[in-house]
């Protein structure tokens, strides 16, 4: 039987890929949800089935009282990306986070259409 200590990897570095692993129990994308680093999330409920919840998620869960990025969660966690999205999309799943792509600074409506509504209700 080889020795896990041959196989190059530190104790430290072999963690760091195993974690993750588990933590997504082997998935490398959310199912349902895609989302990117500047998704914005935020907890959807406030009562929360706690012993149906692995830690990581309870944390995030903490984290999204207030709205934040996927990058933010990912950050306030020490934890990839990657392995945040899919821990998230469990969530949205489960219905106790909502996800939104983030606010853009460009108007949605050209100016050609603000400025016809301005003129109708200027003859009003």
């Amino acid at each position: 039987m080889a020795d896990p200590r041959d196989s190059g990897l530190g104790q430290d570095e072999a963690g760091s890929v195993v974690r993750p692993y588990i933590l997504t129990e082997g998935r490398q994308h959310a199912d349902a949800v895609q989302l990117d680093m500047v998704s914005v999330v935020i907890a959807a409920r406030a009562e929360v089935d706690e012993m149906a919840l692995e830690p990581e998620q309870l944390r995030i869960l903490e984290l999204c009282h207030r709205a934040q990025s996927v990058a933010e969660v990912s950050a306030h966690m020490d934890i990839p990306v990657a392995v945040v999205k899919v821990l998230l999309g469990d969530l949205i799943g489960r219905g106790y986070v909502l996800a939104r792509a983030p606010y853009t600074t460009e108007s949605p409506v050209s100016r050609d259409v603000l400025q016809a509504v301005l003129d109708g209700i200027q003859r009003l």
